[in-house]
């Protein structure tokens, strides 16, 4: 009995701990780079850690372009590039570091041993990258169902719970091409909503003043086929963020052009007035953007505020 309430606490947030309310709170998301200029993203490392009001920085993933390998080498670089972050850096794969590495001119990696390497390499249980960590939740600590998915973690800051889930572009690995991808586009799937919806439900019973969702893929990218490997996710998000009432902020990466919209409807086809979704700039744009929080604001677009800049 006394473990079986330790593990119901764990999954409640008891090792969040409590939050501190505050106003305003400011953090950086970045994704897709480096892609071709290792140089070019070491000074935008630069750049964010000269932004004192910043309190982490979440990148949506892709850490190169989809036409370079895959290999050993090129992870262990872009770790070392992490490494220069002062401040707290929280990481979700891309699909340019895995799934996209059967291709010729990526080296022709099997999918899942690509996948443990990025695993190995970016990822520690119980705390994030960076010179400061974070003190995060992993879903492969909590949910022993799903404990191969350390990448997927949630922290709270300022009243506001952070959650990352490892869905990624090229149709979220939903490919029946690829041998063994539909099989593990199919577990992640089900990890990923598992983490979605048990997240959702500690920033209810918490209650939780706002959500901020990562992930890589832009989800309403328009090459993405008839049969979309974020069905689920776009239909779960839309019944949940209307259930939890508060601001959403979906931050994906992908497509590598700025956009805040709001794609997200609800039932009757309208817009789901309380979700918020960011894409941030990459590929050729080394740029970062600072979010702002402040949820004492009425309007969601004021709740959320944005800014862009780039290292040079």
């Amino acid at each position: 009995m006394h473990k079986k309430i330790i593990s119901t606490l764990m999954l409640t947030g008891f090792l969040l701990g409590t939050p501190s309310i505050a106003k305003e709170l400011a953090f950086t998301a970045i994704g897709d780079q480096p892609y071709s200029s290792n140089e070019a993203f070491r000074q935008l490392i630069v750049g964010i850690n000269q932004h004192p009001s910043s309190k982490f920085t979440i990148h949506v993933g892709d850490i190169k372009n989809g036409a370079s390998l895959c290999s050993d080498e090129t992870f262990l670089e872009v770790r070392k590039l992490f490494d220069g972050f002062e401040k707290p850096l929280v990481f979700t794969p891309g699909d340019n570091e895995w799934t996209d590495c059967h291709r010729a001119s990526n080296g022709s990696y099997q999918q899942m041993e690509r996948l443990e390497k990025v695993r190995s390499v970016f990822f520690q249980e119980g705390k994030s990258l960076g010179q400061q960590t974070l003190r995060v939740e992993n879903q492969s600590k909590l949910m022993p169902k799903f404990r191969s998915y350390i990448e997927n973690v949630r922290w709270v800051e300022q009243d506001v719970l952070f959650v990352t889930i490892h869905q990624v572009g090229s149709n979220n690995n939903l490919d029946r091409q690829i041998p063994g991808a539909l099989a593990e586009y199919q577990s992640r799937n089900a990890a990923n909503m598992a983490w979605l919806n048990n997240s959702f439900q500690l920033a209810k019973n918490k209650k939780y003043a706002a959500v901020v969702l990562a992930m890589q893929s832009d989800i309403f990218d328009s090459r993405v086929p008839a049969e979309s490997g974020f069905k689920d996710f776009i239909q779960n998000i839309a019944k949940l963020s209307a259930s939890f009432k508060k601001p959403v902020l979906l931050i994906q990466g992908d497509s590598h052009q700025y956009l805040v919209d709001q794609p997200i409807k609800n039932k009757a086809g309208q817009t789901q007035e309380n979700v918020l979704r960011l894409i941030v700039p990459g590929a050729n744009l080394v740029e970062a953007v600072e979010v702002k929080i402040d949820t004492n604001k009425k309007a969601i677009q004021e709740v959320f505020s944005f800014s862009k800049y780039s290292g040079k």
